[in-house]
């Protein structure tokens, strides 16, 4: 529909102009853009209008809008697992030292929606609120390999395998294979396949349906560790990952039976 058609351009826009994260002129968005400038410039209008995006004159510069913000705040706390999460992550944190990650899907990407940085920090891309590949990241990996059928097959085949590692998958059939042992094993590993140097072990959050909440993960650098130190931490990792899928389930995440009634998550 072309009502559908306004509104995803729209919301092309506000990601274009979200990206660069700061605030950031018309030229440098036109230069980035595939809409003609005539085009880009009236939704830019029509997105100020109605606050979603905001303008600085004096610089002459666009941001995300306070009605955007207030919409995202309201996002992140009904539909994101970061809320619930939280006093999970903050013990897992402390007790293994390590980098810890909560990540859910969006559009078949990894999306961070919170993190607890090691005792002793390592540079790395992820940081809550960042979109990444699933193909060659753990927490990505773990959830694609419990989606059914045709979620997974979707998923897979929107990976853009590009090499960012020499470990990095770069073929659907080489992850297929991967998130078959991911399946049967429980739980995914990321060995330097997204990033030199950095690895993880993770597990899905699963509702008692096996339905993909999310994911979390415990990320190290193999400057001071090695995978067997890390996969130590494997059973501590999928229980914290049991409890937030109990919370999730219990209190944002329902089952419906099929008459509508709720069938809350047994605890684990």
């Amino acid at each position: 529909m072309a009502g559908d058609g306004t509104i995803g351009k729209a919301c092309d826009v506000l990601e274009h102009v979200a990206s660069f994260e700061r605030p950031v002129r018309f030229a440098e968005l036109l230069e980035s853009s595939s809409f003609p400038k005539a085009t880009l410039y009236r939704f830019l209008q029509s997105l100020t209008n109605q606050g979603m995006l905001a303008y600085e004159p004096d610089r002459q510069t666009y941001s995300p809008g306070l009605r955007l913000v207030r919409l995202a705040h309201t996002a992140w706390t009904q539909s994101s697992l970061a809320p619930i999460a939280r006093p999970f992550l903050d013990t897992l944190s402390a007790e293994t030292g390590e980098t810890v990650h909560l990540a859910q899907l969006d559009s078949n990407q990894v999306l961070y929606v919170d993190k607890r940085n090691a005792a002793q920090p390592v540079e790395m891309y992820s940081q809550a609120g960042k979109v990444g590949p699933a193909y060659c990241t753990g927490v990505g990996k773990a959830m694609m390999a419990f989606l059914d059928g045709p979620a997974l097959d979707r998923a897979v085949s929107q990976q853009s395998y590009h090499r960012f590692t020499d470990k990095t998958l770069t073929s659907e059939a080489d992850l297929r294979a991967d998130l078959e042992l991911i399946r049967s094993r429980g739980y995914a590993i990321d060995d330097e396949e997204h990033e030199p140097g950095i690895i993880c072990v993770a597990c899905p959050v699963l509702t008692s349906s096996g339905r993909v909440l999310g994911a979390i993960s415990v990320t190290g650098s193999t400057g001071r560790m090695d995978f067997n130190q890390l996969e130590a931490w494997v059973p501590r990792v999928r229980r914290v990952a049991d409890q937030i899928a109990t919370e999730a389930q219990a209190w944002r995440f329902p089952e419906t039976r099929p008459n509508g009634q709720n069938n809350r998550m047994q605890s684990t």
